[in-house]
């Protein structure tokens, strides 16, 4: 696990990086139109630009990644940090990799000066689940979406 190094995702990691954000949206059985790839990576390269990525590495092998966004609250003068994706490649998991990723964006999160780091997952998904409730407090909160 030694060898396993979280840094923040550069311009030249496109072709590393794809794979597993597919790959978490596979995981959850979501699709994205064909412009959503090259818009989301656009964004995570963009310094001027809210979200931001890490990933985790084994050599020049791309393991995880963790994609996440400091965002206003009406509760606080920090800003909350959302922790939107973290993905784990299937032969990796069990290094803990995804337990480095959370506290590499907690690490951040507070050099930020946020309040908050939250996120969500889905109920079916017990693995992070389990992870999850290890390294944070779950939240009361119910969500609701209206899909526009």
């Amino acid at each position: 696990m030694s060898d396993i190094v979280i840094r923040p995702i550069a311009v030249s990691e496109r072709a590393q990086w794809e794979p597993l954000w597919l790959g978490y949206l596979a995981f959850y059985e979501k699709s994205v139109p064909a412009t959503v790839p090259d818009f989301t990576w656009q964004r995570l390269i963009d310094p001027k630009d809210a979200v931001e990525g890490l990933m985790a590495w084994e050599g020049d092998v791309a393991l995880g990644l963790v994609q996440y966004l400091l965002h206003p609250s009406t509760w606080n003068m920090g800003g909350n940090v959302y922790l939107q994706d973290l993905f784990v490649v299937p032969a990796a998991r069990g290094k803990r990799i995804g337990r480095r990723l959370i506290a590499a964006v907690t690490e951040i999160s507070k050099a930020k000066g946020a309040a908050v780091l939250y996120w969500q997952t889905e109920e079916f998904n017990g693995t992070a689940r389990r992870l999850y409730e290890r390294v944070a407090k779950r939240a009361p909160f119910v969500r609701y979406n209206i899909e526009l």
